[in-house]
């Protein structure tokens, strides 16, 4: 399901847009000022934010600044400036489109649908998938296993998608140590065993018959499963 957060001050224009958002099948959420678009924004996994540049609180110049801090989602700004140099603040500010106010709300829609369709051809090539058991997407750094998203931390992430980017070869421990450039202070290839183990504990069905990341004694470590 795509999320929508419609961040705007005249509720009038919040229900119009959403009642063409909600047609179309998308999740829509409706907030009207920055403080609220915030705490709904930390909350929900959003696909696109529609964001009024002018509101009562928070401008949403601020407001899409915050969003550029945490994500890189698509924002479409809403504004009544019409003026060049506006549009161009508002596009270095990392909005994605820019609509001037009045507007019409059947062309608002067909620029989601534009920009949802460039999001997902994007996510596809960023895609790495192995059967149903591993998924990566490169692109927002999440891995789902056998369908569901697992948390792995930043070293567990690279040695995962190291390894699955190249199934075919044999890590020493040295070569996933040099790899990861974690700036240890002791250059200890044996604390890969450790970031393994954790990773394995996230990953497998079976902890004592791994699949997904396999020992190759005396050598290392390799990916076990198939594109």
């Amino acid at each position: 399901m795509v999320n929508i957060l419609i961040v705007d001050d005249e509720k009038k224009i919040c229900e119009f847009i959403k009642a063409y958002l909600d047609k179309e099948g998308y999740n829509t959420y409706v907030v009207y000022n920055g403080k609220n678009a915030i705490e709904q924004f930390d909350k929900v996994r959003y696909d696109i934010v529609i964001l009024d540049r002018m509101l009562p609180d928070i401008s949403g110049e601020e407001l899409c600044k915050y969003i550029r801090s945490k994500s890189d989602i698509p924002v479409i700004m809403l504004t009544a400036k019409i003026e060049e140099h506006d549009r161009i603040e508002g596009f270095n500010l990392g909005c994605d489109d820019y609509i001037c106010k009045p507007f019409n709300v059947k062309e608002l829609v067909l620029r989601v649908k534009v920009i949802l369709k460039r999001i997902k051809n994007i996510s596809n090539d960023y895609i790495i998938k192995f059967d149903n058991e591993v998924e990566i997407n490169t692109l927002s750094y999440e891995v789902k296993i056998r369908g569901e998203l697992v948390s792995l931390t930043s070293t567990e992430y690279k040695i995962l998608l190291m390894m699955a980017s190249n199934p075919k070869k044999v890590y020493t421990r040295v070569e996933i140590l040099n790899n990861l450039e974690e700036g240890y202070y002791e250059k200890d290839d044996r604390v890969i065993d450790s970031h393994i183990k954790n990773l394995r504990q996230k990953i497998e069905r079976d902890h004592k018959d791994c699949k997904i990341i396999q020992t190759v004694y005396g050598i290392g470590y390799k990916f076990g499963l198939k594109q």
